[in-house]
């Protein structure tokens, strides 16, 4: 089964430490990156989708940051 994440964050450090977090667990990234300004907040805001091969069946409740 594949399982998909769309990882969400400031334009800052911490989102390349977060995708980068997740391609070390084994995520593999899935298209391009988006980039989008909040204007509620006033900041870029970053997404990544990424996607991970797994040998179990999916469940609503799973954790996927924990796979």
């Amino acid at each position: 089964m594949k399982l998909y994440r769309l990882l969400t964050e400031d334009d800052t450090s911490a989102f390349c430490h977060k995708v980068s977090a997740a391609l070390a667990k084994g995520w593999v990234l899935y298209g391009d990156p988006t980039y989008a300004f909040d204007s509620a907040r006033g900041v870029m805001r970053c997404g990544q989708a990424v996607t991970k091969d797994v040998d179990s069946d999916y469940s609503p409740d799973m954790k996927l940051g924990e796979q």
